[in-house]
């Protein structure tokens, strides 16, 4: 009975430290994001027009209505393998244009997607011109725009899929 007791308290006692540790680095990790996240000047939805890397026409002023994530990321990024997921995910529910940054031929960057099971929408952005136009100096990072196209959001590093879609609710509000 005794040995109950003491492994019922032990269980308790990792369970918090595991949940306080979780809120902390939580804490830590957006707050990080925030501050390194780019500032930019003009908050609204730019016009991006070009050929994906499918070789369709695009232009963000097609967009339907509703919240738009521009996702800037890299295949040779580690970080941005691991969200890949989480931006397909958001892809199938709200307007989503990512900008792929120095990651070579569009083949390759077609082979990647094709490989990881991914088809959102994909800029290749050879020189990273774009990537300058928004000011990201980190990979992956995110902005995202209310259904007005101004920006309400922006990030540097993962985000999980519930993130990302509590934040296309939100700006979908």
């Amino acid at each position: 009975m005794e040995n109950k007791k003491t492994l019922k308290g032990k269980l308790k006692h990792y369970s918090k430290e595991i949940i306080s540790m979780a809120l902390i680095l939580f804490i830590v990790s957006n707050a990080l994001s925030y501050f390194r996240a780019p500032d930019i000047k003009d908050k609204n939805l730019p016009d991006i027009s070009g050929f994906l890397t499918n070789q369709e026409l695009f232009s963000t002023k097609d967009f339907k209505d509703g919240p738009t994530l521009i996702h800037v990321w890299a295949t040779w990024c580690p970080t941005c393998k691991i969200e890949a997921a989480n931006i397909q995910s958001v892809s199938q529910e709200y307007n989503v244009l990512s900008i792929a940054v120095k990651s070579g031929t569009d083949e390759k960057i077609n082979s990647y997607l094709k490989k990881n099971g991914l088809d959102f929408k994909v800029i290749n952005d050879l020189q990273g011109r774009l990537a300058q136009k928004f000011l990201v100096q980190a990979y992956p990072t995110s902005f995202i725009y209310d259904k007005n196209k101004t920006l309400v959001f922006s990030e540097v590093g993962y985000t999980s899929t519930w993130g990302l879609k509590l934040r296309m609710w939100w700006a979908s509000l």
